[in-house]
Order: C-alpha cells, then sequence, then structure tokens
C-alpha cells in the first residue's frame, strides 16, 4: 500500500515537472545537464577561483593577472568560429566527448603539480592557455547540442532556458565548493575535484543517444567558405547582429569585474581566499534566480525588452560595486550583476537559437559565443591595464559607463529586433522575402 502511495506521489511529482519544465521530459536532456552541472562546477571553479587567486598570490600585479586573463581566453577567439562549423558537420556529442577527454588530462595534470607543491605563474600561464583552447572548441557545440537533446521543438526555448541554469549552478557550485575546499585544505583539492568532475560529464554523454543529423556536401567541405557563409547570414539579419554587438560589449566590460575581484577581495575589502570565494558565488545566486524566471516563462517576445534592461541595470550595478568598500554592499551589488547578466545572456541565446536557420545555427552560435567569450580576452586586458593606472573601483566605473552608453545605443534597435521576433514566430520555417528586405544591412 505504501509503495503504491509513493509509486502516485512520485508520478504526480514528474507531471508537475514536466509541465512547467518540458524539456526534462527528453532522457538525452536529463543526461546532459546532470553531466554537465558537475563538469561545469569544476571547470568554473579552477577557471574563476582557484588560478586567479594564485597567480594573484604569486604575483601581487593587477595587470598580471589581467594579462593571464587575456591568454587564457585569447585561444577561445581564435578557435570558436572554427568550432562552430564542425558543429555543423560532425556529431555534437562526439566533439563534446573529445573536449571532456583532453580537459581531464589538463585538470590532472595540474592536480599533480599543485600536490608538488610546484605550480609557478608560467605553468599557470601555459595550461591556462590550453584550457582556453579547449573552451573554444566547447562553447558552440555546447550550446548548439541543447537543442538536439530535446525531441519537441516548443520546449528549445525551455531546454536553453534551463542550460543557463545549469551553467549558472555551477558558477554557484564551483567557487562556494573551491571556496570550503580551500578554508579547510588547499587549492590541490581543488583541481582534483575538477578532475573528478570530468568523469561524470564523459559517462553522461556516453549515455546519451542522438540520431545524427549532420550531412557533408561537397561544398560544405570548404570551411572557409562556411565560415563566410555564416558570417554574410549574420550580417544579412541585423537584429542578430544588434544582439551579438551588445553581448561583445558584455563580453568586453561587463563581465571586467571577474577578473578584477581578487583586487576587490584583498585590497578593497581586506580580506583573503574565503572572501574571493564569498564574492564569487554571490553572481551565480543571482544567475540561478534570473534563470528560474526564464525557465517558467513561455515565448519569444518581450525578451528583447530584457536585454535592454539588462544592459543598463549591469553598468550601474558595476559602477555600484566599485564604490563600495564593505562586503556588507558588496554581495548584493553582485547579486543583482549576476541575475541581469544571465538574463541578458540567456535572452539573447534563447531569441537568435530558436529563430536561426537550422542549417546554420551551430555557425551562428559559435559568433555569439566568440562575440561574449572572444572579447573577454581583451576585457581582462583592459580591465588590468586601467587598473593599474587608475586603481580597480576606477577601471569598473569606466566599464560601467561604456555599458551604459551600449544600452543607450541598443534602444533604437529594440523595435527592429520585436518585428523579427514577430514575423519569424508566425512563419517558424522560414523568414519571408519582405521581412528579409526589411532586415538586411542597407
Amino acid at each position: 500500500m505504501m509503495q503504491h502511495w509513493y509509486g502516485q506521489l512520485g508520478d504526480r511529482v514528474s507531471q508537475s515537472i514536466y509541465q512547467r519544465l518540458p524539456a526534462f521530459k527528453s532522457r538525452n536532456f536529463r543526461l546532459l545537464f546532470g553531466g554537465q552541472l558537475l563538469s561545469m562546477s569544476g571547470t568554473f571553479m579552477t577557471q574563476q577561483l582557484t588560478i586567479p587567486w594564485l597567480i594573484y598570490d604569486l604575483t601581487r600585479s593587477p595587470w598580471l593577472l589581467g594579462l593571464s586573463g587575456f591568454l587564457q581566453f585569447l585561444p577561445t577567439l581564435l578557435l570558436i568560429p572554427f568550432s562552430g562549423v564542425l558543429a555543423d558537420r560532425w556529431s555534437r556529442r562526439d566533439l563534446l566527448m573529445l573536449v571532456q577527454v583532453l580537459g581531464i588530462s589538463i585538470s590532472i595534470t595540474l592536480t599533480i603539480l599543485s600536490f608538488l607543491d610546484a605550480l609557478t605563474f608560467p605553468s599557470l600561464l601555459i595550461l591556462s592557455v590550453l584550457n582556453g583552447m579547449l573552451k573554444g572548441l566547447d562553447m558552440p557545440v555546447r550550446h548548439t547540442i541543447v537543442t538536439e537533446t530535446v525531441e519537441n521543438r516548443a520546449d528549445w526555448s525551455n531546454a536553453i532556458a534551463l542550460n543557463s541554469v545549469m551553467l549558472s549552478s555551477s558558477t554557484l557550485l564551483g567557487p562556494a565548493v573551491g571556496g570550503l575546499l580551500i578554508a579547510f585544505g588547499s587549492v590541490s583539492y581543488c583541481f582534483l575535484y575538477d578532475s573528478l568532475t570530468y568523469i561524470a560529464a564523459i559517462v553522461t554523454l556516453k549515455a546519451i543517444r542522438i540520431q545524427p543529423t549532420h550531412t557533408t556536401t561537397a561544398e560544405g567541405n570548404n570551411t572557409w567558405q562556411q565560415l563566410r557563409e555564416g558570417f554574410e547570414y549574420i550580417c544579412a539579419v541585423q537584429p542578430i547582429r544588434a544582439i551579438l554587438l551588445t553581448i561583445a560589449l558584455q563580453g568586453l566590460v561587463g563581465l571586467s569585474y571577474i577578473a578584477l575581484l581578487p583586487v576587490f577581495a584583498t585590497d578593497i575589502l581586506h580580506g583573503n581566499a574565503s572572501t574571493m570565494a564569498i564574492l564569487s558565488t554571490a553572481g551565480p545566486i543571482g544567475s540561478i534566480s534570473a534563470c528560474l524566471y526564464l525557465s517558467l516563462r513561455r515565448g519569444l517576445l518581450g525578451l528583447e525588452r530584457l536585454i535592454l534592461l539588462s544592459q543598463g541595470a549591469i553598468g550601474i550595478g558595476l559602477i555600484g560595486f566599485a564604490l563600495s568598500k564593505t562586503i556588507g554592499l558588496s554581495l548584493p551589488i553582485l547579486l543583482v550583476v549576476g541575475g541581469f547578466k544571465i538574463l541578458h545572456i540567456a535572452s539573447s541565446n534563447t531569441i537568435i537559437q530558436t529563430l536561426a536557420a537550422d542549417d546554420k545555427r551551430g555557425r551562428v552560435m559559435s559568433f555569439y559565443a566568440l562575440a561574449m567569450v572572444g572579447m573577454m580576452p581583451f576585457g581582462n586586458l583592459l580591465a588590468g591595464t586601467l587598473a593599474q593606472a587608475v586603481g580597480a573601483p576606477g577601471a569598473l566605473i569606466v566599464c560601467g559607463s561604456a555599458c551604459i552608453l551600449g544600452t543607450i545605443w541598443f534602444s533604437s534597435q529594440v523595435p527592429l529586433v520585436t518585428h523579427w521576433i514577430k514575423q519569424e514566430t508566425n512563419h517558424p520555417e522560414s523568414m519571408g522575402e519582405n521581412t528579409k528586405q526589411k532586415l538586411r544591412i542597407l
């Protein structure tokens, strides 16, 4: 009797979850979500907490901290477009599996060197660059495989939003666990945790079963031609171009505070590694709240206004964080910035990935990733250079002001994006010729 009651309760809970979060009905998506949640938590722990903290602890130089961020993401900038071509031609699951296997080898190397107390600034820099190369191959594939794991196209927007939930949860889980490992152990255990989480990703990817959907034609064999076709498509559809420009601005200046968190944790707030971990988790907490809202939201219309609101709020938040002198004020500001950051990124992702042409989605998402992460090397270098010249607070005031100027510009593009969404949701198969003419570059 009790077993029957538990079974009925489980069925009701499952039905309720599937009704509100329909992407979870797909077994492949559930596997991808769980495996990547663990794997990305280790990645974010390494990239956003452990390595930056070690580099600043070794060098005590904001400029070298910014330089390391620049060099870490420079390979990402170079490789992302080619990853988009691969994502349109080859199995995305196999590509993601390859990235996980290469990633665990780098993570194990960091773990061994750390336990041997043999990590130096040059070795951290080299291994960070190798991680950046993998990130360049990984990002477009990670974004585009999401829709492949969901059978019903009507559930794509929910899957994309839940993918953002997964990423935001990872950015929260990773630094939070990292802070505990550093406080009660050492940074060596952070690298060990990262190595172990790759295993979860490899196992779940192995269990995913996706029907092959990519075909390679003679014309498609020309990588440069495919890159040009993707670029021409983005240039021809002005709303995509406008959204990508706002993403690029956020990558350049909107995410600049992340590179300077070690400086604020030690020099401004007079804290330690635990302070750094607390600051690192504030943004992801806000991100999760924003993602939960997006995952329960239905429809694309209105997301363009969220992009506009988020861009302005990020700029104001950066200026507020720059002026704060206490952790009690800095934490809620980063909470708000993190929430609006993910609203901006996830809304842009949902619009572009849902409405982009099917045969160009991988390349479009590669340019999306290029606009966001590809600009981060220059943003890190800019933030480090400005912090060296005018101090970390002054650097964020400049970056926040640039975000606000970008908001003013995008406000003129919102009506065009709204018109595009209305046209495409009314005619999902293809864009009408009249609409193409309106949206084409003059």
